[in-house]
């Protein structure tokens, strides 16, 4: 399996995509080839501080960088060589099967979208996120590609979301809640009221709303929502585990008795900090195009690409694209 990788996206680019891509052409033996794409010269000077590096690395200059603050729309269009573009090029060429970028969210959804299109049926693709909780993680879909949606692209999502989940996560059947304001089918505004009926009248494994406090208590194994409120529930759940964890850290060290103490539970804490670690679940997929794309954390580390990397495996391997197609159309809900 071929992997393009947008070598020049991201807070810690090149340093820390290099590093993960030569960790994952090392390990992952279901890659054939990891295609570097970016700033050769720099993407080479990262190369030459590895001991080792794989001949499944190959390199593909692309002049030009997307910025993390550019209008993404805007910045596809005008950038032509751009690290993302170029790298979403070689999957539409079928140089590669799968791409994986830190870079700029939007940009890689514009250029992901364009340059791919949508898989048979689809109406908008949707970026699907795993979500931690008491028990098993969820899926979050849509995270933040639409901002609006009506009713039967919701059902898409959840769709899109199942497949994913039970491929990926190995949930035979997925469970699925609607994102709104109660729990009762009356509860929500006109589009979730009618995507509750249009999920109910699917053949998913539909269990009705779920309300915000729910999210993490482990019932669902798919949440849906649009874009909008994805998005808030993304960014918002990241803002307080990270507040969380520093108000954690300052109380343990507030004293030499409290800092015995940490280290009595040093096993605890750390695996905590396993089970809620995003980047070994390898981003967020974006779901609905006609290809495999992995969107990172811009401040991604080595340890996220190598993990995206091989998510972007598993999904090439479990054909997750032609599923989709099948499942829409079982469920009466393509485009």
């Amino acid at each position: 399996m071929r992997v393009a990788v947008d070598a020049m996206g991201g807070d810690h680019a090149p340093r820390e995509i290099v590093a993960g891509a030569v960790r994952a052409a090392a390990e992952l033996t279901g890659v054939s080839k990891v295609l570097l794409v970016g700033d050769e010269a720099a993407i080479r000077d990262e190369l030459n501080k590895h001991r080792r590096v794989s001949d499944k690395i190959e390199v593909k200059h692309a002049s030009e960088v997307v910025g993390m603050g550019e209008a993404p729309a805007q910045a596809v269009r005008k950038k032509k060589d751009s690290s993302i573009g170029r790298a979403v090029d070689l999957v539409k060429k079928g140089e590669a099967d799968a791409v994986v970028s830190a870079g700029n969210t939007g940009a890689v959804v514009v250029a992901s979208s364009l340059k791919l299109r949508n898989l048979e049926g689809v109406g908008r693709p949707a970026i699907a996120t795993v979500m931690p909780t008491l028990k098993n993680p969820f899926v979050l879909i849509d995270a933040g590609a639409n901002i609006d949606c009506d009713a039967r692209l919701l059902g898409q999502f959840a769709v899109m979301g199942a497949v994913y989940c039970r491929e990926i996560l190995g949930r035979a059947n997925p469970v699925i809640g609607l994102l709104s304001i109660g729990g009762e089918d009356t509860k929500g505004n006109e589009v979730t009221k009618e995507a509750f009926r249009v999920l109910d009248a699917s053949n998913l494994n539909f269990r009705g709303n779920i309300e915000g406090h729910d999210l993490f208590e482990g019932q669902m194994d798919v949440v849906v929502c649009d874009g909008f409120v994805g998005n808030i529930v993304l960014k918002t759940s990241e803002s307080v585990a990270l507040v969380i964890g520093r108000l954690i850290k300052s109380e343990f060290t507030a004293n030499p008795l409290r800092m015995a103490g940490a280290l009595l539970l040093r096993g605890a804490t750390e695996s905590l900090k396993t089970k809620m670690d995003p980047e070994l679940h390898g981003g967020a997929l974006l779901l609905g195009v006609n290809g495999v794309c992995i969107i990172t954390h811009g401040g991604s580390s080595a340890k996220a690409i190598f993990h995206a990397i091989r998510v972007a495996c598993e999904s090439i391997h479990h054909q997750l694209n032609n599923l989709i197609v099948e499942e829409l159309r079982r469920n009466g809900l393509q485009q």
